[in-house]
C-alpha cells in the first residue's frame, strides 16, 4: 500500500515545524521535471552524483528545505521497495527517523531548524544504510572486500547488551534479506573509537566496551567532528565556550585547553 508524504512524515516523527514549511513547498515543486533526480537518488551507485546535480539546479534553497522536501519523495518511494522485500515497517521507520533527528541536532547546534545531510541522508533513501536497534549499518568495501561499516547515531544505547541485540538484529537481516552480499568483517570510524577518550573514561564506560569489540587500524587526531558530536555546537567554537553539562564534556574541554586533543579512529571487528 502507497503512502502519502503526510503519512512518512508522520511514521518518520517529522517536528511539525518542519511539516509547514514542507508543505509550502509542496506547490513550488514539480516533480515530473526532477523525476529522473529522484529515481537515481533511489539507486546509491547514482544516488551522490543525483544529489550533487540536483542540489545545482535547486536555486535559492532556503534552509536546504526543498533538499529535503526531494529526499522524503524518496523515501516515500522506497517505502515499496521494502514492503516488497518483507523488510519490517520498524527497520524502515527507524532508519528515516535520521531526517527528524538531523533536524534536531541542528536546533541544538544552531539555534534553529534547517536540513544540512542531504549529503549524507541520500545514503538512507537508497537502501545503502538500514537502523537496527542500536546501530546503523551500512554496505561498504574496506580493502577490496564486502564489509557492513557501522554507525553511531546521536541517540544509540551503546550498553553491552544494546549492542549485542543490534549485532544479533543485523546478522538475522542481511542473512535474510541480502544472503547474497558476503561479508566478514564489521568497520566503524568514529571518534568514539579514540584511544584518546581511554584514560578520561573508567573501565566501565560503555564508550570503551564498545571500542573493545574492535582492532584499531588507524588513528586520525587531525578530525575535529568530535566537536560537533561531542559538545553539539560549530567544529570552530572556542575552546572556552564549550559547555561542560556532562563529564566526559568537561574532560575533553580541559584536555583540549591544554593542547590535545580527541579526533577519531578506524577499527575492524570480525563478525
Amino acid at each position: 500500500m502507497k503512502k502519502s508524504l503526510n503519512e512518512i512524515y508522520d511514521l518518520i516523527d517529522l517536528q511539525p515545524e518542519i511539516i509547514k514549511k514542507l508543505e509550502a513547498i509542496d506547490g513550488q515543486i514539480d516533480l515530473e521535471q526532477i523525476d529522473i533526480y529522484l529515481e537515481r537518488m533511489l539507486d546509491i551507485k547514482t544516488a551522490e552524483q543525483a544529489y550533487r546535480q540536483l542540489k545545482d539546479l535547486l536555486q535559492n534553497d532556503e534552509d536546504h528545505l526543498k533538499m529535503l522536501y526531494c529526499q522524503l519523495e524518496c523515501a516515500r518511494r522506497i517505502f515499496d521497495k521494502y514492503q516488497e522485500k518483507q523488510i519490517a515497517g520498524t527497520v524502515y521507520a527507524d532508519t528515516m527517523r535520521c531526517f527528524a533527528r538531523f533536524i534536531d541536532e541542528c536546533k541544538i547546534k544552531n539555534g534553529r531548524m534547517f536540513f544540512d545531510r542531504g549529503w549524507w541522508t541520500y545514503r538512507q533513501i537508497s537502501m545503502n544504510i538500514f537502523r537496527i536497534g542500536a546501530l546503523e549499518y551500512q554496505f561498504k568495501e574496506y580493502d577490496g572486500e564486502n564489509v557492513i561499516a557501522l554507525h553511531i547515531p546521536s541517540d544509540a544505547d551503546l550498553s553491552k547488551e544494546s549492542v549485542n541485540a543490534s549485532l544479533e538484529q543485523a546478522e538475522v537481516f542481511f542473512r535474510t534479506y541480502y544472503s547474497d552480499y558476503q561479508y566478514d568483517k564489521y568497520t566503524c570510524n568514529s571518534w568514539l573509537m579514540s584511544s584518546a577518550l581511554k584514560p578520561l573514561l573508567s573501565q566501565k564506560s560503555n564508550i570503551l566496551s564498545f571500542q573493545n569489540r574492535f582492532n584499531i587500524i588507524k588513528e586520525n587526531p587531525e578530525d575535529k567532528e568530535y566537536i560537533e558530536w561531542l559538545f553539539q555546537v560549530p567544529v570552530d567554537t572556542n575552546y572556552g565556550d564549550l559547555p561542560t553539562e556532562t563529564g566526559l564534556q568537561k574532560k575533553v574541554k580541559d584536555l583540549l585547553l591544554n593542547g590535545g586533543t580527541v579526533g577519531s579512529a578506524f577499527g575492524v571487528m570480525p563478525v
